[in-house]
């Protein structure tokens, strides 16, 4: 039965490959009811009003929802969760349209129109240009082969995320090739969008690798600000902070910032040194300054990024400032009269070294990991960093995921831009200081699969700088002789690392540890390091008697590091050479440091997938 409207559930994008595109994907079922097909325009009404392009979502019949990126979903004043009405649109072809870039100034050179062609604008909708086309977008569908030759970025100014200002007609218009298409140079005045409070800065889409922890964020967070009757209906108050703990460059200042966002939340940014003040009070006024205007301008996310710098355990500081502004921070937090309204998220690399009052429930009231990111994770991050770069259709993000074992967000943005420096580098010869760049130099600049390669050489996971990492080069041909032992570790090693779902499925449990032994330069090391290589795991060199120390615990709070950091860069070979000088015999042993003990207990809870 045909429908003029309907109601759809807001979901996230279908995937990278959707970024930036404007296209709204829905279920076929309701397509028909709509009789809409793909490559159709569709207006999607929420709190605003915007329109798109459609296409249809296999894998969602039934579910009645709509997945848009958070470029559209901004655009139509709506969020994850949330019901839009969707409809055919009616649109008219534009005469002009006027955009402005959102945050920096501009200059643009030559004509830009067709990086625009095909796409459907409306007044105070944000877009971004220069999104690259994934490789794995829906092959050889008939929507894919509209959209590459109609709507495509082709834009050479990189990445870019302009607002419309007006159009000509009013209303939903779709760029042609007869359009008018002028950009200002100068950044828009926000006040001049209709319905528009805050621009585009952060949204769900630009987190990879994290869905899991994106979702408790979003419980803990978006849900209170926005929804507080159903805690009320439930007769339970709403939480007043969260804490995100895990390694640098993981992605917590991100993950505040995109829920603020796609909350529309006012945000306020804290840094934790920043508080600190010379002035006896100084510290403890500021603080209540951030809390007054987050009272004020509620809904409200105070985010306070490393917390442990203004909130340390009060028993171990020697400063009375430090205690006062501990105090003042319990109090604030206890004291937020707007409950609900405004909730104060910190970020940390040491969740330990915080006082355990500003832990307990009612304060922080949900304590979230965001570690390191797995394979899948990392593939994810890679296409969200190289969506507007010019890639060779040959790189394969999917095995430089898995090259990059113990990689956060961060040193994958930085792998990112350590290859296109490489590019760039390749092409300053042919550019002149006082001349255009040539358009044939412009083509050129591709990043290619040798570029990535090489920025691996240069870039090393941040988590894993103070200690020996690496992936050594040595393989099985490298070593003569030992063929027993050689294929030994293949199969104690290698086979669990490469073949996980085989060990699995014939309820094989691989061994945790292999000791090698044997006289002096018989090719001990040398076996460990291939077999790392041979099986693509990071590989830690630790010396035995490197970990002994005359100070009680730091032996064994140096063999907790290494287990720790093995643990978060899996699939990782720990060698442990002249293990006899930190494991030898317990029994007896009167002078036992107790890095022994270390040594055996943190062995069994390793996994070996």
């Amino acid at each position: 039965m045909k429908t003029e409207d309907m109601k759809l559930k807001v979901a996230e994008a279908f995937s990278q490959s959707d970024v930036g595109r404007s296209i709204a994907r829905i279920d076929p079922s309701c397509m028909e009811k709509l009789d809409l097909v793909d490559g159709d325009m569709i207006e999607i009404e929420g709190k605003k009003l915007t329109a798109t392009t459609v296409a249809s979502s296999q894998s969602d019949i039934g579910l009645e929802i709509i997945r848009i990126d958070g470029f559209i979903r901004k655009n139509a004043g709506t969020s994850l969760g949330e019901e839009v009405i969707v409809r055919k649109a009616q649109v008219k072809e534009a005469q002009k349209v006027v955009m402005a870039p959102v945050d920096q100034k501009i200059m643009i050179r030559g004509d830009v129109k067709r990086a625009f062609q095909g796409r459907v604008l409306s007044k105070g909708d944000i877009i971004v240009t220069g999104i690259r086309q994934q490789q794995t977008a829906m092959r050889g569908s008939l929507f894919n082969e509209f959209f590459r030759d109609t709507v495509t970025d082709v834009s050479p100014m990189g990445e870019l995320k302009l607002a419309v200002v007006t159009t000509k007609p009013a209303g939903a218009v779709k760029v042609t090739e007869m359009t008018d298409v002028e950009i200002q140079t100068d950044p828009v005045d926000i006040s001049k969008l209709e319905g528009v409070k805050t621009l585009v800065d952060v949204t769900y889409e630009d987190i990879g690798g994290l869905k899991e922890e994106v979702k408790k964020v979003r419980e803990m967070v978006e849900i209170p600000l926005k929804r507080p009757e159903l805690f009320e209906r439930l007769g339970i108050s709403p939480p007043k902070g969260v804490l995100m703990h895990g390694p640098p460059g993981t992605g917590k200042t991100l993950l505040a910032k995109a829920v603020a966002n796609e909350s529309e939340a006012h945000f306020i940014a804290i840094q934790g040194p920043e508080i600190m003040s010379k002035y006896v009070g100084g510290s403890e006024e500021r603080l209540r300054e951030f809390f007054e205007e987050a009272e004020e301008n509620a809904p409200s996310i105070v985010f306070i990024d490393e917390i442990d710098a203004i909130a340390p355990k009060r028993e171990e500081v020697s400063g009375e400032t430090e205690r006062r502004v501990v105090a003042q921070l319990l109090t604030l937090m206890d004291g937020l009269k707007t409950r609900g309204q405004v909730v104060v998220i910190g970020a940390t690399n040491r969740p330990d070294a915080l006082d355990p009052a500003i832990r307990r429930p009612g304060r922080f009231d949900r304590e979230i990991e965001i570690g390191v990111p797995d394979k899948d994770g990392r593939q994810e991050v890679l296409e969200i960093h190289t969506r507007g770069m010019p890639l060779d259709e040959k790189v394969d993000l999917n095995e430089i995921a898995d090259t990059t074992h113990g990689f956060v967000g961060a040193d994958l943005e930085m792998l990112c831009k350590e290859a296109a420096m490489r590019v760039l580098r390749r092409v300053l010869p042919d550019i002149k200081a006082d001349e255009e760049i040539p358009k044939e130099t412009l083509k050129k600049m591709i990043i290619n699969k040798s570029d990535f390669k090489e920025a691996l050489k240069e870039v090393q996971p941040s988590a894993l700088r103070e200690i020996l990492v690496q992936i050594p080069n040595i393989k099985w041909d490298d070593i003569g002789g030992l063929e027993n032992a050689k294929q030994e570790l293949i199969e104690a090693v290698e086979w669990p690392l490469k073949y996980p779902e085989s060990f699995d499925k014939f309820g094989v449990t691989p061994p945790r540890g292999v000791l090698i032994y044997g006289p002096p330069g018989t090719g001990k090391t040398l076996l460990a390091k291939a077999v790392a290589n041979e099986s693509k795991a990071n590989f830690i060199a630790v010396k035995g008697p490197e970990l002994l120390s005359k100070w009680v615990g730091e032996s064994e709070k140096g063999v907790r590091e290494v287990f720790r950091k093995a643990r978060q860069t899996a699939p990782t070979v720990i060698f442990f050479d002249e293990i006899d000088s930190i494991a030898s015999t317990r029994v007896g042993g009167s002078t036992d440091s107790g890095v022994t003990q270390r040594v055996v207990n943190p062995n069994p809870s390793i996994s070996v997938k």
